[in-house]
């Protein structure tokens, strides 16, 4: 490409002058014209070169005819209020307005963000962070075709549940597994498969509702099956579901209650005393564990929560769970449980509306994998890895970015390193918190806080990488837990862009 200007247009950006849609009206047109360069002069400048390979000359030329118009429609305005033209309207300064139009016009909605919250797994914030291992695996997955329904040992078409089915086997203890796309999918399928048209027995302590309006006895009923509630809201007995059993019941069912807790006078029906039951009427127990752990996390230091294994061991014959929560791994959900109501499972039409692609698939098998080595979890599982993170490394750091963060911030502001309480976050182990540390920040004049802090909260979201923090107690709370030490140069690098 020459270093010359490109002069040549097409008809239509040569018409795009000083009117959009040809000449000004009389009244315009008398009270003098307005002066904006030619669309074609200004696809021409050599500076709207970079723009147009990489934006496209069509985008280009687009953006460029709505800035001029819009450009028009204020100098018009402001000569119609008698005030002088403002701005700069040169072919420079045109061009730098396009550039930030097409650059703001391509940004991606869906953007990496800072997590100071204090939740973990927070899920307007995508739950689980990937390890490196699933993350490549992901990008491998992109960049090939991959035998996602094709059997390399035989040459025919395979199943993709297989691809990591054994694994679940091997970390579960069921007999069976099949795969979908979320928790709630699962639940879904596995009521319209063995409970549709019949009934699922469930005590009103279990009907939970988790975020974005999902309630058991909602999903219940687009499932088709019919919901027939036993005990109370704080206390259910052996006896409450041995009543209800009859010719017209296809499921037990128990609902982990992962995002609240009942405490005082309660009484709740234990797996091993309701198994035992289920087996006697031949009905199958199914366990909605919600968040779902393979692992005993009291190993680690965390407060302990039912595993999967467990929950087979203890006589569920079907447990279903979310892959994007304490397990680590990418959004899905999994069923594990008797061959027989799998394989029911899985010839339900709805499974394949539910069915999960490769990259789903591709991200959750090394997750998978890193539980062969438990020992070895809390450093190459992220999400464990953050959960494990000791109070008084967080509290190193926070000291490490109390004078930067307050030095952007100036005097309107008070930054102080103190310690919090971090918690797990979507719906597991809603009433257990993990100490940590963070930056708090409060407004420095009296009068002004809510005002202050709002419009810090703001600028943060506005920042290039957006810090999400939580307001409370008239304070701003940036807690640490999940700035790793790798990220921690991007944050302070940006936080020159905070300065009043």
């Amino acid at each position: 490409m020459s270093g010359k200007p490109d002069t040549k247009a097409s008809a239509g950006e040569r018409q795009d002058t000083a009117s959009p849609a040809g000449a000004e009206s009389g009244a315009q047109a008398a009270a003098g014209a307005i002066h904006l360069p030619a669309v074609h002069l200004i696809l021409s400048d050599a500076a709207c070169a970079p723009l147009i390979a990489e934006y496209g000359r069509v985008q280009t030329l687009e953006a460029a005819r709505m800035l001029l118009a819009e450009l028009r429609g204020m100098m018009l305005a402001s000569r119609r209020d008698g005030m002088p033209p403002t701005g700069d309207t040169g072919i420079p300064a045109i061009l730098a307005m396009l550039a930030t139009r097409l650059r703001e016009t391509n940004r991606s909605p869906l953007r990496p963000v800072f997590n100071l919250t204090g939740t973990v797994l927070h899920t307007n914030l995508g739950r689980a962070l990937l390890p490196d291992s699933a993350v490549q695996a992901v990008a491998e997955a992109l960049r090939w075709p991959m035998n996602l329904e094709w059997d390399i040992d035989t040459g025919k078409r395979g199943d993709r549940d297989n691809l990591i089915e054994d694994l679940l086997l091997e970390l579960t203890g069921a007999e069976a597994a099949t795969i979908v796309n979320n928790n709630a999918a699962a639940v879904l399928l596995m009521l319209n498969t063995i409970a549709q048209g019949k009934e699922v027995i469930v005590s009103r302590g279990e009907l939970v509702e988790i975020g974005g309006a999902f309630r058991i006895p909602d999903i219940m009923t687009r499932a088709g099956a019919v919901l027939r509630e036993v005990g109370s809201t704080n206390r259910t007995h052996l006896k409450d579901y041995a009543e209800a059993a009859g010719p017209q019941t296809a499921l037990m069912m128990k609902v982990h209650c992962s995002n609240y807790a009942i405490t005082g006078f309660t009484k709740s029906v234990e797996l091993p005393e309701l198994a035992p039951l289920s087996k006697k009427h031949n009905i199958p127990l199914a366990v909605d564990l919600g968040s779902g752990t393979l692992v005993d996390l009291e190993q680690y230091g965390l407060p302990h929560e039912t595993t999967v294994r467990e929950t087979i061991a203890g006589g569920a014959d079907l447990v279903t769970f979310s892959g994007d929560k304490l397990l680590g791994g990418p959004q899905c959900g999994i069923i594990v449980g008797r061959a027989d109501l799998i394989a029911q499972i899985k010839k339900n039409p709805l499974k394949r509306a539910l069915r999960v692609g490769k990259l789903t698939l591709a991200a959750l098998e090394p997750v998978l994998a890193l539980y062969r080595a438990p020992d070895l979890l809390p450093g190459r599982l992220t999400t464990l890895k953050l959960l494990t993170r000791p109070a008084a490394h967080i509290r190193e750091l926070a000291q490490a970015l109390l004078l930067p963060l307050q030095a952007a911030l100036g005097v309107g502001y008070e930054v102080s390193s103190e310690p919090m309480m971090s918690q797990i976050g979507s719906g597991a182990l809603p009433v257990d918190q993990l100490p940590s540390h963070g930056l708090v920040v409060r407004a420095a004049a009296a009068g002004r806080i809510s005002n202050a802090l709002g419009i810090l909260e703001q600028r943060l979201r506005a920042l290039p990488l957006p810090v999400i923090g939580r307001v409370a107690q008239d304070a701003l709370w940036l807690d640490l837990r999940c700035l790793d030490d790798h990220q921690r140069q991007r944050f302070t690098d940006q936080l020159a862009l905070l300065a009043l």
